[in-house]
């Protein structure tokens, strides 16, 4: 009996996913990755290869996809394409297994700070513990993990004497059992692993994760926060909602909008910048301040939940206001700019006398005038004055009817009159 295979089938049936680990590690690859590994155990794949070639990168990333790594029963394997340093070392250390190309690289794990500082004395022990712990997890020896991270360690066997980071080449990996093997590709280490016959199915990052990992890059997103903040400010300087405001308010929304995709952050911190914006709006109509304050809290609160490295955000929102400082006092006391925004609700103009405005009607033309009172002025009354009623008083004394009287005194709306004898008629 002769069976037919289709010649798109596969030989033994093995699922094995192909994921590219590469450029700077951060929370957004650590999102990336979360997914290929539930995809993985979703379909019940054989292995996973993660194609690594990356310089390293932030420590707390690192740390949660090495978790995630030694977690799932998948098996993984580390195919280091050129070079795995820093945090990719840590990483690849956390897989099963350790293929490497000819010429590849792995090791130099200090851990520093955004300066390229060495970091304090407890972040350091944290880091060494972790990357004995990643050597330990494939049984390997944890010395040389240790010498990747620790100048202290001297072996000079391998060019990391005292005061330097040991870098193993890949013929040295293989030598010390950190590497299984050398290959040239990733076709000859399918050759190599048996799955050159199974279902090969590479998962790549998907749009919205390459923005993700791009926004969540500490340098990138201090760089949104600033241009967020100064284009809301600039647009308190211009009339209308215009391009300013337009980019403050898109460069904050992208920062939010990379932290959800990566899952840093959840819908509540959009909620809470929302909220706490319009409280600042609304601060702008109502009196006491109040309401701007813990506007101006939320907004800082959305940012440190969106971000998880506390650290990182307070740097990047002192550069953020710092900025904006700077800029707005250039504009006030250098190019003379007023915020336009508040001449809408806040009454800048005055009634003065030069632009023509008088509390009342001042009739100092009066003073020597003569006149006949109306009413008897007891002392205040109303005089007769060239056809035209006048309100006025007298000095003190009661002035009958039908008196003379003459305007000795104008006093803005108080006009002042005197008896007058004798006057001819």
């Amino acid at each position: 009996m002769l069976m037919l295979i289709p010649l798109n089938s596969s030989a033994k049936g093995e699922v094995v996913y192909v994921v590219p680990i590469e450029e700077t590690v951060e929370k957004g690859l650590f999102a990336f990755l979360k997914r290929a590994v539930e995809t993985a155990e979703k379909e019940n794949a054989d292995a996973i290869i993660f194609e690594i070639h990356t310089p390293g990168g932030a420590v707390d990333a690192a740390a949660g996809i090495g978790k995630l790594l030694t977690s799932t029963n998948v098996k993984t394997v580390a195919f280091i394409n050129n070079q795995a340093l820093s945090a990719g070392a840590y990483i690849s250390l956390n897989m099963d297994e350790i293929y490497m190309v000819r010429g590849g690289t792995i090791g130099s794990a200090a851990i520093i700070d955004q300066q390229g500082n060495t970091a304090g004395k407890k972040a350091e022990s944290y880091w060494f513990a972790e990357m004995q712990n990643a050597a330990n997890h494939a049984d390997r020896d944890p010395i040389y993990a240790l010498a990747m991270a620790d100048e202290n360690i001297d072996l000079p066997k391998y060019g990391a004497g005292k005061g330097k980071l040991l870098t193993l080449t890949s013929e040295q990996a293989v030598e010390v059992k950190y590497a299984e093997g050398i290959v040239n590709n990733l076709d000859e280490l399918l050759d190599e692993l048996g799955y050159s016959e199974g279902d090969i199915r590479p998962l790549e990052l998907s749009f919205a994760e390459k923005i993700a990992r791009f926004i969540t890059n500490p340098y990138v997103y201090s760089i949104l926060l600033t241009i967020g903040s100064l284009g809301l400010v600039l647009e308190l300087y211009s009339p209308g909602f215009g391009i300013p405001g337009f980019m403050g308010l898109s460069s904050l929304l992208l920062f939010f909008y990379g932290h959800l995709v990566a899952g840093l952050a959840g819908y509540e911190t959009l909620i809470l910048f929302i909220v706490g914006l319009g409280l600042i709006l609304l601060e702008f109509f109502i009196a006491g301040g109040i309401a701007g304050a813990i506007g101006f809290v939320a907004i800082i609160a959305s940012f440190f939940f969106a971000a998880e490295n506390p650290l990182h955000m307070g740097i990047s929102m002192v550069i953020a206001i710092s900025v904006t400082i700077l800029v707005s006092i250039l504009l006030i006391k250098v190019f003379g700019k007023k915020m336009s925004l508040f001449n809408r609700i806040i009454l800048t103009e005055s009634t003065n006398t030069e632009s023509g405005y008088v509390s009342n009607i001042n009739r100092s033309e009066l003073v020597g005038l003569d006149g006949y009172v109306l009413t008897v002025l007891r002392p205040s009354g109303t005089i007769l004055i060239e056809n035209e009623r006048i309100d006025v008083v007298s000095e003190g004394a009661f002035i009958d009817k039908g008196a003379k009287v003459k305007v000795v005194k104008v006093e803005g709306s108080r006009i002042v009159v005197r008896a007058v004898t004798n006057l001819d008629k």
